[in-house]
């Protein structure tokens, strides 16, 4: 188990933290500020010259959950975790890669009034340089507590509470359980995959994508096809639990197949892509989003979709149109065609 605590630079939670290792028996903390910190002296400087934030940095947002999961297979409690997370992304990415590890996270978020916050900040001993940081991010944690930040965590007003009162607070929200992340716990799979999507479109031409909670980006609607288990019955599966849609299989049309190099975690096999058609009014507002698994969808053009999802599945997306348009399937490898 993790007890992530949240909260603006500033705010307490290594105050906090600190108390709440001696009011959870056998608990250890886990600083992810050390991996960056191991970066900084393994990284070549023109690299870490370009780093404004150690986690822009995708091996820090790979070597957190994995951390994290070795110790917790060292200690007998839970892992307490101090650690501003302020990009939805970046939770996405490393709350997901704990949950295919089957680790239950916590998330409490330590709230205060910013003009508690500045003068916590302003009266701390921490050099110059460390409190102007903290001043500096205070816009960006507003903007994420407005937009997400909130309803994600359990949070806790510590404008009048000792860090010892707010680490009770936070035991007592941990043991109660009203903080643990509701998020899907499929593991990561070991071995290259064949996975299954469909698109959906509107009237207007634009296409259905869905925003899970376990991974960083959007998505098509879809994924891994199980053992034994026909593509095009995977496709009107996913459809069914993501959407809560019932395609019949002989109206998906294959469009287009993408060989996926294997690059990192969820990455690595063949991507089938099925033309769903259009999804009517009617069926659109009953589409029904599973609970820890995915948080919204939404059509786009294709100029949006381009901000929304990562390179190779854009390249998948403009194939798949492609051969929409042209009446006949496509291929290729890392979604350049072929041949």
């Amino acid at each position: 188990m993790i007890v992530w605590v949240n909260g603006a630079f500033g705010v307490g939670k290594t105050s906090a933290v600190r108390e709440l290792r001696e009011l959870l028996p056998g608990s250890s903390v886990f600083d992810p500020e050390w991996v960056g910190a191991g970066l900084r002296a393994l990284l070549p400087p023109e690299v870490m010259a370009g780093v404004g934030d150690f986690q822009e940095l995708v091996s820090w947002r790979r070597l957190v959950p994995e951390t994290a999961a070795a110790l917790l297979a060292e200690l007998d409690g839970p892992l307490l975790v101090p650690m501003t997370v302020l990009r939805q992304d970046y939770r996405d990415e490393i709350f997901g890669a704990l949950a295919a590890r089957r680790i239950v996270v916590h998330h409490v978020l330590l709230h205060a009034d910013e003009t508690i916050l500045r003068k916590r900040i302003e009266g701390d001993e921490a050099d110059r340089g460390a409190r102007e940081w903290r001043l500096d991010h205070l816009d960006g944690y507003q903007a994420a507590l407005g937009s997400w930040l909130r309803a994600d965590a359990r949070l806790v007003e510590t404008d009048e509470l000792t860090p010892r009162q707010t680490a009770e607070r936070v035991a007592e929200i941990v043991a109660a359980g009203t903080a643990r992340c509701g998020i899907v716990q499929d593991p990561v799979p070991r071995e290259d995959t064949v996975a299954a999507a469909v698109l959906l479109f509107d009237e207007a031409g634009r296409v259905l994508l869905v925003d899970p909670v376990y991974k960083a980006g959007w998505e098509f609607p879809g994924g891994v096809v199980e053992s034994g288990e026909p593509p095009v019955a995977a496709a009107v599966r996913e459809a069914r639990e993501e959407l809560g849609v019932e395609l019949a299989a002989a109206r998906l049309r294959l469009l287009f197949v993408d060989w996926e190099p294997h690059g990192g975690p969820r990455t690595g096999g063949l991507r089938l892509v099925f033309d769903g058609g259009v999804l009517d009014p009617g069926l659109r507002q009953r589409l029904r989003l599973p609970e820890g698994e995915l948080r919204g969808w939404r059509f786009v053009a294709v100029e949006e979709a381009a901000e929304l999802l990562a390179p190779g599945k854009m390249r998948r997306l403009r194939g798949a149109l492609a051969a929409r348009a042209a009446g006949a399937a496509g291929y290729a490898e890392g979604g350049l065609p072929v041949g």
